[in-house]
């Protein structure tokens, strides 16, 4: 079990947050690419949602030809660089490699993809260029994941494509809403200019859309809008006591430790609400920052947490501690938190049920919520037409992204509820055709 002391400089933050998929140098490169089978129905291919030619990329680092690898991955993935270093490569690429059927390690695909994809952005590689101008533009609302990946597509289609971003910087969730120890600022923020620079669109940065006249506006002057907004703040709880200070949402408390590195304030014991991918990085990252105690807590028990197993384990890793069944009744304490009070549970026909008399409270000095994010509701509600489901997830076409609204297409985590940054590269890729195929009918 790893202890961390509190970080106080940017020197000790990096050695706490050390990158769990360390960049290869070529010796390791050439090592890992030689244990490749290059299986002819290569599942891992299959397992990946942008359809990467996983055997082809390798085979390239394998001989030698590391521009040619960067060109296989990003012709699939526009964010190939960071999806080698942030998908849950365990569970899909890597998950089905044949050696594990072997019980033999499978093929570091993540680490070879990133390893790849940097020779070409630290060699400033042109792989790309935009395809000849059609004389249409398109609008891209939010530079994340979906964002960015709608726009590269359409500007290799020939449109001229504006991106408004509401943050300061490009990328939504990679750079705001992923832990530290799996990419960096830096490999996020290069990765986008190197995009940038090859296909030629513009980003309006601290520009949110938020009124139906902004929105009139870009209706007016873009022949389609592109909506890759992602999701909102943490879901409240509405329990007594939410209010007091150092209760905080994960995704906010996430963000201001990728933005604020060390000064990034942690309690001494936290408590973390939730049994997410979400939680279990907002755990991990508390006892990284020296808290001296951090329990996850979950209303079912430990096998039916939403997180992958692998990403409990590292959180398990760093010296955090499940405490399942249970659920909070109320956040306690005089103004700041000072401890959680909680119900026992029990599951009765699959059903969460609380058990009558079992509270107790649980001391700490910091809680974070990892609940889930809210939809966009107010924003998508100024848009005429525009349908979302039970969930507020945003209905549109499944092949081509295009909502109920004709002018907008949407993809990534207002349309899939929340997913994976390879999910949202790999739907809005598609849905970039989409537009391209709906406009080549106008």
């Amino acid at each position: 079990m790893a202890e961390y002391s509190t970080p106080t400089s940017e020197q000790e933050f990096q050695a706490n947050f050390a990158q769990i998929k360390p960049r290869m140098n070529r010796s390791e490169a050439l090592f890992e690419s030689s244990r490749c089978l290059f299986c002819f129905d290569a599942p891992c291919i299959q397992a990946c949602p942008t359809g990467i030619d996983i055997p082809q990329f390798i085979r390239q680092i394998n001989t030698g030809n590391d521009t040619g690898a960067a060109r296989t991955i990003y012709e699939a993935n526009y964010f190939g660089n960071a999806c080698g270093k942030v998908c849950p490569t365990e569970v899909l690429c890597e998950g089905a490699c044949v050696y594990n059927l072997q019980d033999v390690k499978p093929i570091e695909i993540g680490r070879l993809q990133s390893f790849a994809t940097r020779q070409a952005m630290d060699e400033e590689k042109p792989l790309f260029t935009p395809g000849l101008p059609n004389g249409r533009k398109v609008a891209i609302i939010g530079a994340g994941p979906a964002g960015i990946s709608c726009a590269c597509e359409l500007r290799a289609l020939g449109y001229e494509v504006n991106v408004f971003e509401a943050k300061a910087q490009p990328s939504g969730l990679t750079v705001y809403g992923v832990a530290p120890y799996k990419i960096t600022n830096e490999e996020v923020l290069a990765e986008m200019a190197y995009l940038q620079s090859q296909f030629g669109y513009s980003v309006t940065y601290n520009s949110p859309i938020s009124s139906r006249e902004e929105l009139q506006k870009l209706e007016d002057q873009y022949d389609a809008i592109f909506l890759g907004i992602g999701l909102g703040k943490t879901n409240a709880l509405s329990l007594p006591g939410e209010e007091r200070e150092n209760c905080v949402g994960a995704v906010e408390f996430i963000e201001q430790l990728r933005l604020n590195h060390h000064s990034t304030a942690v309690g001494r014991k936290v408590i973390v609400l939730g049994g997410g991918n979400t939680a279990m990085d907002a755990a991990s990252e508390s006892s990284r920052m020296g808290a001296d105690s951090v329990i996850l807590a979950y209303r079912r028990g430990k096998d039916d947490m939403g997180a992958y197993e692998f990403e409990y384990d590292l959180a398990k890793g760093v010296g955090v501690k499940g405490l399942f069944h249970v659920a909070p009744v109320e956040i306690m304490g005089n103004g700041k938190v000072e401890g959680v009070k909680f119900i026992r549970t029990a599951l009765h026909e699959g059903q969460v049920q609380t058990v009558p008399g079992s509270e107790f409270i649980e001391p700490c000095d910091m809680v974070i919520k990892a609940t889930g994010q809210a939809k966009q509701t107010q924003f998508l509600s100024l848009i005429p037409g525009l349908q979302t489901d039970a969930k507020g997830r945003i209905v549109a076409d499944e092949r081509t992204g295009q909502t109920t609204n004709a002018q907008y297409f949407t993809s990534g985590d207002a349309r899939n509820g929340g997913a994976e940054v390879v999910n949202a590269a790999a739907e809005a890729k598609a849905t970039a055709r989409g537009i391209h195929e709906y406009l080549s009918r106008k």
